[in-house]
Parts: structure tokens; sequence; C-alpha cells
């Protein structure tokens, strides 16, 4: 048994004003533990991706009717709401798991020593970006999937995944000014590349939205557009992106480029190719679920490659503390 340390009341009274810092005051996490807890938020965002694409695809969207309850009567999902109700009821408990491994994030990155306030403040980002889109999950609910919040709900959620890597790079930086790696046109070009993978990405929530996943087996409002239009349209995008990639590749090589960036595109390239594969076999097979729902996990895999392509373009070396070393020993002066 640990015994307990009593608490005065000067120091509930700390806890209770201020819980971050006194928790920071009295647990250092190793480097190692702030590196998993950025880790673990990266996962669960992921994951909450993947878990709605299932609620779509397993036609759970209203599983529960109604938000934040999960119907008129219930907090929680009953047995006379079957598989739908437990699925949906099922994604909503992930919003409360996802929250818990941030808060874990934002406690870490608190209770680091030094105290980097840059990466305490992506942790509340992160924080704030998943209560805005829990409830953005409420207002898809309320009215009906309608496709185009359902759109958002899916951008908002790698709006998260992208911070996540942001904040998972800042703890394995310094604080120092960010030093590029490759000159100012590889740069340009590689955000060419991130602008037309967020385009690529965005047109995939159109044709989800156009499709014929609804996301319910009721009637459910659809984006008025040719599916097959726009899924050509996605990929041509799709082509594009790995056209770019090909090119920022052997730009990366011609100039002689650190081996960092040569990776991510490679990465990257790979990532594209099983994608591209995978697209392809849904849309000539007319869309089985079990391949939309790994189509949604590969596009959280091609955000994350060029995600990591373009923070592998600089550094921010961190600081070592100067030791001063042992004072040379002076001579004693000699004595009469």
């Amino acid at each position: 048994m640990v015994r307990v340390p009593k608490l005065t009341r000067a120091e509930v009274a700390q806890a209770v004003r201020n819980p971050l810092q006194y928790i920071a005051e009295r647990w250092t996490p190793s480097p190692r533990s702030v590196r998993r807890a950025a880790m673990t938020s990266i996962v669960l965002a992921v994951v909450i991706i993947v878990a709605g694409g299932a609620v779509r695809l397993t036609g759970s969207g209203l599983g529960c009717p109604t938000w934040p309850k999960c119907s008129d009567e219930s907090l929680t999902a009953t047995s006379e709401m079957g598989l739908h109700g437990a699925i949906e009821f099922g994604n909503r408990m992930l919003t409360y798991a996802l929250c818990a491994v941030v808060g874990w994030a934002i406690i870490a990155a608190r209770s680091a020593k030094p105290w980097r306030r840059s990466v305490t403040r992506l942790g509340w980002a992160q924080f704030w970006v998943v209560m805005g889109n829990a409830v953005l999950g409420g207002v898809v609910v309320l009215v009906g999937l309608n496709p185009y919040t359902v759109a958002a709900h899916f951008l908002l959620a790698t709006a998260l995944l992208t911070i996540a890597l942001l904040t998972w790079q800042r703890i394995r930086e310094g604080d120092t000014a960010p030093r590029p790696l490759v000159g100012k046109a590889v740069s340009q070009l590689t955000w060419l590349l991130v602008v037309a993978a967020g385009l690529l990405i965005a047109v995939g929530t159109v044709v989800t939205g156009a499709g014929r996943h609804a996301g319910d087996s009721s009637d459910v409002h659809r984006i008025p557009i040719d599916w097959k239009m726009i899924a050509q349209l996605h990929a041509d995008l799709a082509w594009g992106v790995v056209a770019l990639t090909v090119a920022l590749w052997f730009v990366l090589k011609a100039v002689d480029a650190p081996v960092g960036p040569l990776h991510r595109a490679r990465d990257l390239f790979l990532i594209l190719m099983a994608q591209g594969v995978i697209g392809y076999v849904q849309y000539f097979t007319d869309t089985p679920e079990i391949l939309v729902g790994l189509h949604m996990f590969g596009s959280c895999l091609v955000w994350i490659g060029v995600v990591r392509v373009l923070l592998s373009q600089r550094e921010r070396p961190v600081e070592t503390p100067q030791v001063p070393g042992p004072a040379a020993e002076q001579p004693e002066p000699a004595t009469a």
C-alpha cells in the first residue's frame, strides 16, 4: 500500500485553482512518456476516423436517433435499438476515450521539464478540435446525416490528425527557429503537393456524399451530383498527387537533399500506390463496404505521409545546455 500524503487547505485550493500547475510541480514525466502520449493521440485520431466510417458503412448513422442522449428516454443504447444503436453509441464513447488521451498528452506536456508552452498549446488545440467535432457530430445526427455536415465532420477529424502530428513533431525537436533543409523552389513544390492532397481528400468526401453509402437505411439526402463524374475527378486528383510526389522525389535527388526528405517522399509514393489499388478495386466492384473502410484508413495514411514530407524539410535542433569546464589551475605565487 502506498501512503497517501495529507494535503493542506492551501494545497487543495491550489489544485482546484490550477490543477495542471499543481500536477507539474509534483510529477515530471520522462521524455519517452511524453512521446508516447503524443503518439497515442495520433493513433486515436486515426481510430476515430475509421470508426466513423464503420458507422456509416454499417448503416448505423441514426442508430442513436438523437443527441446528446441516444434516444429521448435513454442516455445509452438499448436492446431495442439493436446492432445499429450499439455501433453508433460505441462510436460516441470513443470520443470520451479520445478526450482522455488528449488530456493525458496535455498533462504530460505541461509537466515535462523544461516546460514548453508551444507543445502545451498544441495539446489544447487538439482538445478544442475534439470538442468542436463532438458538437458537429451531434448536428450530423440532428439534421439526419446531411452529407455536407458529414463531410465537415470528416474534415475536422483530419484537422485533429494534423495537429496531433504537429504535436508529435514538436516534442521531438527543439525550440530554435526552424532551419530549412531544402531550397525555396523545393519548398514551393512541396506546398503544391500539400494543397493537391488536401483537395484530393476534400473531393473524396464529396464522392462519399454522392455515393451509395448514405449511412442509414432510411431515405437520406445525398449530394445532387453524378457520382461517377466526381469519382473520376477524385481519381484524376490522385494521379496528380502521385505525379507531384514523383517529381518531388526526383528534385530532391537532383539537389542532393538529406535522406530524411527523400525517404518521406518515397514512403508517400508507396502509400499512394497501395491506396490507388484499393480505390480502383472498390470502384470496379461496386464499392463494397470493407474496401471503402480500407480506403478511409488509407486516406489517413496518405495525409500522414504528406504532412511528414512537409515537416521533414526543416529542422529545429535540440539545444544542449553549455556546461562550463573545470577552470585551469593557476600556479601558486612564489614565496620569498
